[in-house]
């Protein structure tokens, strides 16, 4: 299924997302801030956690009322800007220079102005998010916050591990990613007062559905074609990142010493390219699609006991589209 049939049945929430997105980037009279911002505009991404939050919102089963309404799509758009800001200082520390087929906010206005960017986005976030009047989803989405925050601290810490262990792998990947996803379900669903049992659901929905996603994103970091990617493949690589493909190389290869060999050369750029292709042709690759397959099962799961609805097909097909990228 394709993502635009996916999100068919919150095409209108989606459209007061974007409305809500640009008014809040554009609600400033400096002219150099508004040029930041419509670069930033240009080049929107899939647009997930927002997606995540109002669908699970109408799975749950939540009534739709005006006021409640509005305030799922702030919520919504807050974790969007939350989401981007963490991208634009994820880029700074990796020194990335493409995303979406476009230079990099600091490739484009050099890192000073892309960190304050990044906070200035946090800040206009968390106003949404306060102005909605529900300290639980405030206390939901900021701690999620400070978890992504926590994990891109340990991953940088962790870089040239070459003894991190996979559960290591899975602890930062939780926190980097995974909860913010899951805070995002849990947070449609607290904005209806549904049950503490349907919240869980849909928060381990989203936690599984994030791990699942960022092993497929690691994997495809190291197979994928720029042009498809929007940016540079083996950047982790590059960075000393070793993420749970290379990880089950490792594991899963004889040549384990070779392997580490080539990961402790200089030249990152010439040993990637002999990295990739061994995993492309190497068992460690069919056991990282099953590593994320198994999760992506385990968010179905998860909410197998909601109400059939065409909210809960389109989560059932979103889970589907993380892995089917590989």
């Amino acid at each position: 299924m394709l993502l635009k049939e996916i999100y068919s049945p919150i095409q209108q929430e989606l459209i007061n997302v974007e409305r809500i997105l640009e008014n809040c980037l554009k609600n400033t009279k400096h002219k150099s801030i508004l040029k930041m911002s419509d670069y930033l505009l240009d080049s929107r991404g899939k647009r997930l956690r927002p997606i995540l939050a109002i669908l699970c919102a109408r799975a749950s089963g939540g009534q739709k009322s005006q006021p409640i309404n509005h305030q799922l799509i702030k919520i919504g758009t807050a974790l969007e800007l939350i989401h981007t800001a963490s991208l634009i200082h994820d880029d700074i520390i990796d020194h990335a220079r493409l995303r979406h087929n476009k230079p990099t906010i600091n490739c484009r206005y050099g890192s000073d102005a892309s960190i304050a960017l990044g906070d200035y986005l946090y800040s206009i976030a968390f106003q949404l998010i306060s102005g909605c009047g529900n300290t639980d989803i405030l206390e939901c989405i900021s701690s999620a916050t400070k978890s992504m925050c926590e994990g891109e601290l340990l991953q940088v810490l962790e870089r040239d591990n070459l003894d991190l262990l996979k559960q290591r792998y899975l602890l930062i990947v939780k926190k980097k990613t995974a909860l913010l996803f899951a805070a995002s379900c849990q947070a449609g669903a607290m904005l209806f007062d549904c049950s503490r049992a349907v919240q869980d659901m849909l928060k381990e929905y989203g936690l599984n559905f994030g791990i699942a996603f960022q092993i497929a994103d690691d994997c495809l970091d190291l197979i994928g074609k720029k042009e498809k990617l929007g940016k540079s493949p083996g950047a982790d690589f590059r960075m000393g990142e070793l993420t749970l493909p290379v990880l089950n190389l490792l594991s899963k290869n004889k040549d384990k010493n070779l392997i580490i060999s080539l990961i402790r050369q200089p030249d990152k750029q010439d040993v990637f390219k002999e990295i990739r292709q061994r995993f492309i042709n190497s068992e460690a690759f069919i056991k990282t699609k099953e590593d994320a397959c198994n999760y992506i099962r385990r968010a179905k799961k998860s909410i197998d006991k909601l109400n059939e609805s065409c909210f809960k097909k389109s989560l059932f097909a979103l889970a589907d589209y993380a892995v089917e990228r590989l």
